[in-house]
């Protein structure tokens, strides 16, 4: 792949999102999750096996990178980022979204005919019993603390409440270097929780409104109330297809996403 070209669209609020283009061919557009940003490993290693057929635009969601962030906050500012990477990518694109960057996908094809296909990793919606259970008002509980600057109780809060990070595996990761990138997107924490919604419900009712060919991916590794998740999304979305990678946990190596990616995304 050759290097990729960095550039900026403005957001309907003013805000500037700041994003990657590389390779050539039809549009794809990249949706990273919680705590990553375009420079992330799997979406960077996804972009440049797409590169060959594909123009992809790999960007970071306000608040990260070299993204900006409007205040206050809103899940429909999100929405209207993504739509203004899609204008710049030429007024139509395909998507992908991964983890909580698969709900905001799944939430924005709902809403904007400019996304023409859809596939999306493991959206950690709560169906079942096993999953996490989370307060309704997380999104509002973890936006407090970082008003009080208590944002490394936030980090921690998402990893052990949300993402299932066992408690001496954070305490770990307080020591390592890295902790300090964390806790500087502590804000954004609270943007994921909103983005999923109350008790990450699935949002059935949104999920029938699609009408665009949608991928449905979950990881054999991953933890089964994700599986769960996955089979009620495509279940929810009219003609979704639903697979599973072999081997994969939640962490997919963008070696086993790139493949499934291109196949989907080539098909008529």
């Amino acid at each position: 792949m050759t290097e990729p070209v960095s550039r900026t669209a403005t957001s309907a609020d003013g805000t500037r999102i700041a994003f990657d283009r590389s390779g050539s061919g039809p549009a794809v557009v990249l949706v990273h999750g919680a705590f990553t940003d375009r420079r992330h490993p799997t979406l960077y290693g996804v972009a440049a096996a797409l590169a060959p057929w594909f123009t992809v635009f790999n960007y970071d969601r306000r608040g990260r990178g070299a993204s900006g962030d409007t205040p206050p906050y809103a899940v429909h500012r999100e929405i209207e980022d993504l739509a203004a990477v899609i204008e710049a990518a030429g007024g139509s694109a395909m998507v992908f979204g991964g983890s909580s960057g698969a709900a905001l996908a799944l939430e924005a094809t709902a809403r904007d005919p400019a996304i023409s296909k859809l596939a999306v990793w493991e959206p950690p919606y709560h169906v079942d019993e096993s999953a996490p259970c989370l307060p309704d008002d997380f999104a509002a509980q973890l936006e407090a603390l970082v008003g009080q600057g208590r944002r490394a109780e936030v980090v921690e809060r998402f990893m052990v409440e949300a993402a299932e990070v066992p408690v001496e595996a954070v305490t770990a990761m307080r020591a390592d270097p890295s902790w300090p990138e964390l806790e500087a997107v502590a804000h954004t924490l609270a943007y994921e929780a909103a983005v999923m919604g109350p008790g990450n419900a699935l949002p059935a009712g949104l999920l029938g409104a699609i009408n665009r060919p949608t991928l449905v991916l979950n990881g054999e590794r991953s933890p089964a109330w994700m599986t769960s998740a996955g089979r009620a999304v495509a279940k929810s979305v009219p003609g979704a297809l639903h697979r599973v990678l072999e081997g994969q946990t939640h962490n997919v190596s963008a070696q086993a996403l790139a493949p499934e990616l291109l196949e989907f995304f080539v098909a008529a």
